[in-house]
């Protein structure tokens, strides 16, 4: 009895890895771009009386975005060095355009970094269909 059972978690393994060979046969699509996390911060060495004067249009520009549905989220830096948004925008160049038009960016006092988001593709694994179990074995 003990032989045989290292032999059925082998032949478990191979039932239940056999789905995602196939799955990997085929190269994933890209998933889709719903949101890009922004990180701006302002840039070392910014005059900080410049800075002084234009964050109050900045705040101005970035509440606007947040009403027109543009900023889905936004936080202060852990590191207190900016902020994040997580903008609701379907690519990269989408949501360059809209921190370069933000004060802040127009003055050069703000540096950006830009991060496509989307769908946490391997859950679809989740959505496949259960391989069939191999001939000759009884259903549990």
């Amino acid at each position: 009895m003990t032989r045989c059972l290292p032999f059925a978690v082998l032949v478990a393994c191979v039932l239940l890895l056999a789905p995602t060979r196939a799955a990997r046969a085929q190269p994933p699509a890209a998933p889709p771009i719903t949101h890009v996390l922004v990180s701006l911060t302002v840039k070392p060495g910014a005059d900080r009386a410049q800075l002084m004067k234009v964050l109050p249009d900045e705040v101005r520009a970035t509440v606007a975005l947040y009403l027109d549905g543009k900023i889905q989220q936004w936080y202060s830096r852990g590191d207190g060095h900016g902020v994040m948004f997580i903008m609701a925008c379907s690519s990269v160049a989408e949501a360059k355009g809209l921190m370069d038009a933000l004060p802040l960016a127009k003055a050069d006092l703000a540096a950006f970094e830009f991060t496509a988001l989307g769908p946490l593709m391997p859950l679809r694994l989740l959505l496949a269909p259960a391989a069939a179990p191999a001939r000759g074995n009884p259903q549990p």
